[in-house]
């Protein structure tokens, strides 16, 4: 069940990156991150967003191969990357810079502030969970 969870968000998230990357503009409103007089910190190329994406389908290939939903080879020391290095990326990301992004971001009372701490940070902890979890049991 852990499993199917990652994979849906992953599938999700990579999906709506790809989206993004094409032109969309649903969302992107409140994804990114802002300064208080709301200029945007950060501003990700089609290219850059298109990566994102495929990173995040990526790691939901890993979990369907660790479901056994699909099949590849995958070295072991490769399999020991990606189980750390996964949540990894998402419990960072759960921490934050301690300024615009995260547990211990300063900058709160934006749009993304708010977003951030009720629905981004709370999901990278639960990806950050799950990943730790299925792959190794903590």
């Amino acid at each position: 069940m852990m499993g199917i969870i990652l994979i849906l968000i992953f599938v999700f998230l990579g999906s709506i990156h790809t989206y993004w990357a094409f032109g969309g503009t649903w969302g992107a409103d409140i994804v990114l991150p802002t300064n208080p007089s709301g200029q945007t910190m950060l501003q990700p190329s089609p290219l850059m967003t298109i990566v994102v994406s495929g990173g995040l389908f990526i790691f939901a290939a890993y979990y369907m191969h660790l479901a056994g939903w699909i099949h590849f080879y995958l070295p072991s020391w490769l399999q020991l990357l990606a189980g750390w290095g996964i949540p990894s990326i998402f419990l960072l990301r759960a921490i934050g810079d301690f300024n615009y992004v995260g547990l211990f971001r300063k900058v709160t009372d934006t749009p993304f502030g708010k977003n951030d701490r009720l629905i981004f940070t709370p999901l990278c902890i639960l990806i950050s969970s799950l990943g730790f979890w299925l792959d190794f049991g903590i």
